[in-house]
């Protein structure tokens, strides 16, 4: 099993890597939305005890889709080829549709299964949290 980690994704919060090739499959770690190389979270406010104050789930959900296809292409992989996808968001009754109508912007094309669960809590102070399943060569 090949182990992969992206140069523009944002670091793991933990010790695993970004991905693992196991034959012409690519698991993707849990993606959120943080930037690399910083705590910065896109469309998320914090207070000065590190608490959400306002987030803005089309913006958590953009930036996830950016982190995906970045370590997709960085693995030689690419978003046509995702077949499966896990999202983890910690409002569903506020967030999924605004999750799902973006969703369809990015999927349009390649619609690969999915499953969407709601969660109390993610790691980081973030409200969507994405698990890829895809193809590679």
């Amino acid at each position: 099993m090949d182990q992969i980690n992206s140069s523009r994704a944002p670091e793991p919060v933990g010790l695993y890597p970004h991905a693992r090739r196991v034959g012409n499959l690519l698991f993707l770690s849990g993606v959120g939305p943080r930037e690399r190389g910083t705590k910065v979270i896109p469309g998320v406010e914090l207070d000065e005890h590190g608490q959400i104050i306002s987030y803005d789930i089309e913006t958590q959900c953009r930036s996830v889709f950016n982190n995906i296809r970045y370590i997709l292409e960085d693995a030689g992989s690419s978003w046509a080829n995702i077949v499966d996808v896990t999202v983890f968001l910690t409002n569903m009754k506020d967030d999924f549709k605004t999750y799902n109508r973006i969703y369809a912007e990015y999927f349009k094309d390649n619609q690969p299964c999915r499953t969407t669960i709601e969660i109390n809590c993610l790691p980081t102070p973030i409200a969507i949290e994405l698990k890829v399943i895809a193809t590679i060569d």
